[in-house]
């Protein structure tokens, strides 16, 4: 028999951004629980609202199974002395099964006498088992936790309820001082409290009582309302997902509205009337047919239409009074030059163990001539960033990013237009910060993504420098987040930034240039380059390559994490080739000869130490694969020289008696390994 489970945990207002993990993270753990307690369930559904997180456990068995098992135990000759008595051995073996030596029999199993039991275990009521239901709730995790009343117990916000139905049996699941039972709680303002019946009343009655507790109805209801209202006034309305999510778990009954402001803050660029609108307010901005932004917005209300004109003026007000404090903050950062800031910059820190934001311009625009050079970059777009890297972290002294924290760089492209300066140089000062999240955008100008990896690698040789790493599981200052960002514009940009060389020169061009220790030791290069490289690997685990392409890689000689890309590209469409396999099996096996055998690899391989027909062959064809110009070219080379690979091997002993020819092949052979290397360590792979 099964009847379907509801528990219902009610809070005080938790923040919308934690509410659906929340509830997901419940059942998660709702749905191990009940299968560690060998409990069988059709499925569980999830409800949440900003008071109340909840499940439905679908179908759930009323007991366990009963079990009927034989355990076998010690020999016979182990279960009883030679007076035949029970030893400690055969106690301990019924004991542990909740039983007695009485129980014990024995069977014959492959010519020998063993002890056994027949046990047979009654299943636990559900009912019984639920109880446990307060240990979820002490295990469950939240990024911020709040303690009431004199509790040691902490949750996300203070627990006022709970329901806990199984069926139409109240299980009396008790958390400090709150035991559950049969009452919910409507809408705070317009609803009542709700006695169920039983635990499939729910939703129904909740709704009744202006509470729709299926977030997704609720996320639907208020796309409906948004595209009905935009219909109407022929606007249109940018759904933003995270927004939509956020006041979805900010209301329990949504009522959709619009309002309006005065159309002369139209004139402050519209990143702040956004941030003001969405960030601040969470409302949606409007637009009209062909993208220009209106003095409009539309906002949600937790309640119903009922004096629906007081919430639109009361939203009207709030709004207004940021919008004046943004143009204030505009007309009064106009009134200085761009200089003004930027010599303000000198007092302004960017970390105390490293410097000032002044020094780390400087530092920037020495890196970003090392890169330029190396790129090879245009002589306007090298001024252009003189220019940019000479400016552009002046908005952080501005009154407006003083007030708008999330509008530095965008305040300081539209500062600089203001300013006179041109396009590049105004839209790299936004671009730098890009990619502002894991896999945000990325700078689209050539002089915005320079700057951006200028700043990101200052930041990371420095913080390195200055001993601040990143753990396992803390990173404050975003460097792993820097990392990737690096890599992700340099395969846009297709630029190319071999670490192992790169990183010693940028250090040696700006020593002197910070207070920061920086590191000069091969042992801090490498920590800089091995975490870059894990971003590496980060990219390709989220692009789907395979694990063991992976590994292969990332043990290449290759230092450039476009070439790195390059590699799994190439081994990735290859893999299921017919002459992968053979290939992969050649060259791991020239691998594992190397790998034991001891032997000088410097010296150019001799000709005159050749004694077959294959030696030179290998060797020709060997020469001419080292002038692949591309890695594509380089496997379609290998796949080439297998043939070759294999023919030697069969004519020749690598290990030969003559010291002189056993040295000359084995550097044949690390001539091809080396240029392997290129590709990975291809013995990581894993070939059917």
């Amino acid at each position: 028999m099964t009847k379907n489970y509801l528990f219902e945990i009610g809070t005080e207002e938790m923040p919308a951004h934690v509410v659906t993990k929340s509830v997901q993270q419940l059942a998660d753990r709702t749905s191990k629980f009940l299968k560690a307690s060998a409990l069988s369930f059709k499925n569980i559904k999830t409800f949440s609202t900003p008071r109340r997180l909840a499940v439905l456990v679908e179908a759930l068995a009323d007991k366990q199974a009963d079990i009927d098992e034989v355990k076998k135990g010690p020999a016979e000759r182990i279960a009883k002395d030679d007076a035949g008595n029970w030893t400690k051995a055969a106690q301990g073996f019924a004991r542990g099964q909740g039983m007695t030596t009485d129980d014990i029999y024995f069977d014959t199993l492959k010519g020998t006498k063993y002890a056994y039991v027949h046990v047979h275990q009654v299943g636990r009521q559900t009912s019984d088992i639920l109880l446990g239901m307060s240990e979820i709730m002490k295990a469950m995790t939240f990024p911020t936790k709040m303690r009431w009343d004199s509790h040691e117990f902490e949750f996300v916000r203070p627990i006022h309820w709970l329901v806990s139905l199984y069926g139409n049996e109240v299980v009396p699941v008790k958390i400090l001082d709150v035991v559950a039972g049969r009452k919910t709680e409507g809408h705070r303002f317009l609803g009542d409290s709700v006695v169920l019946a039983k635990a499939d009343d729910y939703e129904d009655a909740l709704k009744n009582q202006f509470v729709l507790v299926n977030a997704n109805e609720r996320k639907n209801l208020i796309t409906q309302q948004i595209e009905a209202l935009a219909a109407k006034h022929h606007w249109t309305i940018k759904l933003d997902p995270s927004l939509l999510e956020e006041v979805t778990n900010l209301v329990e009954y949504p009522t959709v509205f619009a309002g309006s402001f005065d159309e002369k803050y139209l004139g402050i660029p519209k990143e702040v009337l956004i941030t003001s609108m969405k960030d601040n307010q969470r409302y949606f901005e409007v637009y009209d047919q062909t993208g220009k932004l209106l003095n409009h917005f539309i906002a949600v209300r937790n309640g119903n239409a009922t004096y629906l004109s007081n919430v639109v003026s009361g939203n009207e007000k709030v709004l207004v009074a940021r919008l004046d404090d943004a143009q204030f903050f505009y007309d009064e950062d106009r009134k200085y030059p761009l200089s003004h800031f930027v010599d303000r910059l000198n007092n302004v820190s960017f970390h105390d163990k490293i410097g000032s934001m002044a020094e780390k311009m400087r530092r920037v625009r020495t890196i970003g001539h090392c890169l330029a050079k190396r790129w090879q970059l245009s002589s306007t777009t090298l001024q252009d960033f003189d220019r940019a890297s000479a400016l552009y972290k002046f908005d952080l002294v501005t009154q407006m990013v003083g007030e708008f924290a999330e509008l530095q760089g965008v305040m300081g492209m539209h500062y600089a237009r203001l300013a006179g300066e041109n396009e590049a140089v105004s839209v790299a000062i936004r671009e730098h910060y890009l990619p502002n999240t894991a896999e945000g955008d990325l700078p689209e100008t050539v002089v915005g993504a320079l700057l951006s990896v200028a700043d990101k690698l200052d930041t990371i040789i420095t913080f390195f420098g200055a001993g601040m790493i990143p753990s396992s599981s803390n990173d404050p200052y975003a460097l792993r987040r820097y990392s990737y960002g690096i890599v992700r514009i340099l395969l846009s940009q297709k630029w190319s930034l071999p670490v192992n060389e790169v990183l010693p020169e940028l250090i040696a061009a700006i020593d002197g240039q910070t207070p920061a220790k920086l590191p000069k030791t091969e042992a801090a290069d490498q920590a800089i380059e091995d975490f870059i490289r894990d971003r590496i690997k980060q990219y390709m685990q989220k692009n789907k390559v395979r694990y063991d392409i992976i590994s292969a890689v990332l043990a290449s000689s290759q230092q450039d994490p476009r070439q790195i890309l390059v590699a799994a590209d190439v081994l990735s469409a290859h893999h299921d080739d017919a002459a992968f396999r053979p290939v992969v099996e050649s060259l791991t096996r020239i691998n594992n000869i190397l790998q034991k055998a001891k032997f000088n690899a410097n010296g150019p391989v001799a000709a005159n130490l050749f004694t077959g027909e294959t030696e030179p062959v290998l060797a020709a064809d060997t020469a001419k694969l080292a002038t692949s110009t591309s890695l594509p070219a380089l496997y379609d080379g290998f796949v080439a020289l297998q043939p070759v690979i294999d023919a030697y091997f069969n004519e020749n002993m690598i290990l030969a008696d003559d010291p002189a020819v056993q040295t000359n092949r084995l550097r044949q052979l690390q001539q091809i390994s080396d240029l392997a290397s290129q590709l990975g360590n291809l013995s990581e792979l894993v070939i059917k």
